[in-house]
């Protein structure tokens, strides 16, 4: 079973979230994708002052998240890096896979240049492409998670309304038949059970349980 794993930007604009990263990386069968936080906040502060387009704005935040891959490898050297299909399939088999996107998203067709698609659409466009079983967004502690409702397009419609995720993330999650769940990185038993696979077997080391996971 392979879970994507989509790390929300919001967690690396304060502490550098180690704990959270060592918990992953303590797993199997997982792929971590970065946000791109800070650094892609930066690319929209650029934007209006340099009179970018769309597209190479778009461009500039998907390799904010690729430098953000490099942070996180740097923060938890466990994580074992991949940048196609193949190489995150043979990664997720040993350990936890840790997603550099540009390889496989930049000047990507299916992929539109805007800011329409963040990393919360990325990572449900990788999902797809890998035909994960599941995808977890871990948000920031007291995102605006709604309970679901059972009504999987109207669930992906509120999400967009409240801003928890992307506005091209309810369309493209027509492509994806795994499960979407969004979890606080806070609450722990929640994030235990999203990266529990369907057999039951817990997808993150037992030992690592301990503590918060934001830093």
């Amino acid at each position: 079973m392979t879970i994507i794993v989509k790390i929300g930007g919001s967690l690396t604009r304060g502490a550098a979230p180690r704990r959270l990263l060592a918990r992953l990386a303590a797993g199997q069968g997982l792929v971590v994708v970065p946000g791109g936080g800070a650094l892609a906040d930066q690319v929209r502060a650029v934007q209006p002052q340099l009179g970018l387009s769309d597209a190479a704005a778009h461009r500039m935040a998907l390799l904010a998240m690729e430098q953000m891959a490099h942070a996180m490898l740097d923060l938890e050297p466990r994580l074992q890096p991949a940048r196609t299909p193949a190489e995150l399939a043979a990664a997720a088999m040993r350990g936890a896979a840790l997603w550099f996107p540009a390889a496989m998203t930049l000047g990507h067709a299916d992929i539109p240049e805007s800011w329409d698609i963040t990393s919360d659409s990325l990572a449900l466009w990788l999902a797809a492409e890998m035909g994960a079983e599941r995808l977890v967004l871990v948000k920031a502690p007291g995102a605006p998670v709604l309970a679901p409702s059972g009504a999987r397009a109207a669930d992906m419609a509120a999400w967009t309304a409240t801003g928890l995720v992307d506005a091209a993330f309810a369309t493209m999650a027509v492509r994806f038949t795994g499960d979407i769940l969004a979890v606080p990185a806070d609450d722990g038993d929640r994030l235990d059970a999203a990266l529990r696979t369907k057999a039951g077997t817990a997808a993150i080391n037992e030992e690592t349980r301990e503590g918060p996971r934001l830093s």
